[in-house]
C-alpha cells in the first residue's frame, strides 16, 4: 500500500519536476500552468489515482493531521457568530420566512425534547411557578382572557376543530362506541 502510494506521490514530483526543467531546457516546449494543471486532474481521475488517494486518505498517522482541534474550531465559530458582521448575517439570513420554517422544522424535535426535560426539572418549574404567582402577571393574563379579541378567537378556533373532517370523523366513531356500549348494557339489564 505504502509503495503505491510513495510511487503515486512521485510520479506526481516527477511530473513537476520535470516540466520545470522542461521550461528551462527548451523554449519550444513550454508546459503552461493549464497544461500541468490539466495533466494532474487527469492522473487523479484514473483508476490509480483514485486509489493511490485512498490509500493517502486511509493512513491514521496522516487523517490524525488533518483533523482540527475541536477547540479551535469551536472557538472560530464562536468568535464568526458573535462578531458584528455575524449577528447582521443572522439577522438577514432570518428574515427569509423559508429559511425561518425550515430551521424550525429541523429544530423541532429538539425543542421538544429540551421543553420536556425542562418541566422534568424541579429548579425550572419553581421558577415557573414564581413567574406564574407574579400578581402583576397574574392580571394580564386575566385581562386578556376576559377580552373580546381573545374570546373572538377562541370561539373560531372552536369552530374550526368542530367543523374540521378529523374531528368530525372522531366524533362518529365516539358516538357510534357510546350506542354500542348503551346497547350491549340494555340487553345486560333485560336479562
Amino acid at each position: 500500500m505504502k509503495t503505491k502510494t510513495m510511487s503515486f506521490l512521485l510520479l506526481i514530483l516527477s511530473i513537476f519536476l520535470f516540466t520545470g526543467c522542461s521550461q528551462q531546457e527548451s523554449s519550444n516546449s513550454k508546459l503552461d500552468y493549464e497544461e500541468t494543471k490539466k495533466m494532474v486532474v487527469d492522473i487523479l481521475k484514473t483508476d490509480d489515482g483514485k486509489k493511490a488517494i485512498q490509500d493517502v486518505m486511509s493512513d491514521e498517522q496522516l487523517r490524525q493531521q488533518l483533523i482540527m482541534d475541536q477547540a479551535i474550531v469551536t472557538e472560530t465559530v464562536q468568535n464568526t457568530l458573535t462578531s458584528d458582521k455575524g449577528i447582521e448575517f443572522w439577522k438577514k439570513t432570518f428574515s427569509d420566512p423559508e429559511f425561518a420554517e425550515t430551521i424550525a422544522k429541523t429544530m423541532q424535535k429538539e425543542n421538544e425534547q429540551l421543553l420536556k426535560n425542562l418541566m422534568n426539572d424541579p429548579e425550572y418549574r419553581g421558577k415557573m411557578i414564581e413567574v406564574m404567582k407574579d400578581p402583576e402577571l397574574e392580571k394580564e393574563m386575566t385581562s386578556v382572557l376576559k377580552g373580546n379579541e381573545y374570546r373572538e378567537h377562541l370561539k373560531q378556533v372552536v369552530t374550526e376543530t368542530i367543523e374540521s373532517p378529523l374531528y368530525q370523523t372522531k366524533i362518529q366513531e365516539l358516538l357510534l362506541k357510546a350506542a354500542e356500549s348503551k346497547a350491549s348494557d340494555a340487553k345486560t339489564d333485560e336479562a
